[in-house]
């Protein structure tokens, strides 16, 4: 996934107008592909990030040295009250326990007429490398739990509707799209190999004859690439503003 979420950050970071911009925070940093992206714009001293697992914590403040890196979930951020004019949630809502908890915290640490901003892929057809791994499980399995139906915030007007519910007004909602290279399908396959996320987690739950079949399965639902081939991805994003 880091390969689209990197190139996220770049596209989702350039939906804010920086010259009203002093502080940052990155809510659910993980490793930090959003943390860096607010470093080469802002500089590392005005940037915050903090997410609930301390291995992605540990490598988000490796990686960006003066970047202040704390522990915490989204329901409960851990900074102080109106301490940012700008918080950005990346690849992360879906994930949230409580959402508008969260969407309540984004607004405590966000100052009066500042910025709120959150994105997750459009999990239906916009994210063409879940969609064809969830496609490809749900040929063998119609239990599998497609994250097109169990994530919510993948489709148009969730996230506005939810930062609505916090307050914030003058909301824009946008899509954005990416796009990764892979130079065999043996690459693509992989990274779903190495365990990580839902479509990981997924696949290591099956025995061998599974995670061939659902190989199997990818592979046609992709026209059996020969060589390199191209997926695109496509991020629902809003942002709004706290009332002053």
């Amino acid at each position: 996934m880091g390969r689209y979420s990197t190139r996220l950050a770049t596209r989702f970071a350039d939906t804010i107008d920086f010259d009203l911009i002093t502080t940052a925070l990155d809510m659910g940093s993980g490793p930090g592909a959003l943390t860096g992206e607010l470093v080469e714009r802002l500089g590392a001293s005005s940037v915050s990030a903090c997410d609930p697992s301390p291995t992605f914590a540990a490598e988000c403040a490796t990686r960006y040295p003066g970047v202040d890196v704390r522990l915490g979930r989204a329901e409960s951020i851990p900074f102080d009250d109106s301490s940012f004019s700008l918080a950005m949630a990346q690849l992360v809502l879906h994930f949230v326990t409580e959402p508008r908890a969260a969407a309540d915290e984004l607004r405590r640490v966000v100052r009066d007429g500042g910025v709120v901003a959150g994105c997750v892929w459009e999990f239906t057809e916009g994210m063409q490398m879940l969609r064809a791994f969830w496609d490809a499980a749900l040929i063998a399995d119609p239990s599998a739990p497609d994250q097109a139906t169990t994530m919510r915030f993948g489709r148009a007007g969730e996230i506005a509707e939810l930062f609505e519910s916090a307050g914030f007004i003058e909301i824009v909602e946008t899509k954005l799209t990416v796009r990764s290279a892979y130079h065999s399908f043996e690459e693509l396959w992989s990274g779903f190999l190495a365990g990580v996320g839902p479509a990981g987690t997924y696949l290591a739950s099956l025995d061998d004859r599974g995670r061939d079949s659902l190989r199997r399965n990818l592979y046609e639902g992709l026209g059996e690439p020969a060589g390199q081939f191209e997926l695109s991805a496509t991020a629902i994003s809003a942002r709004g503003r706290a009332p002053e």
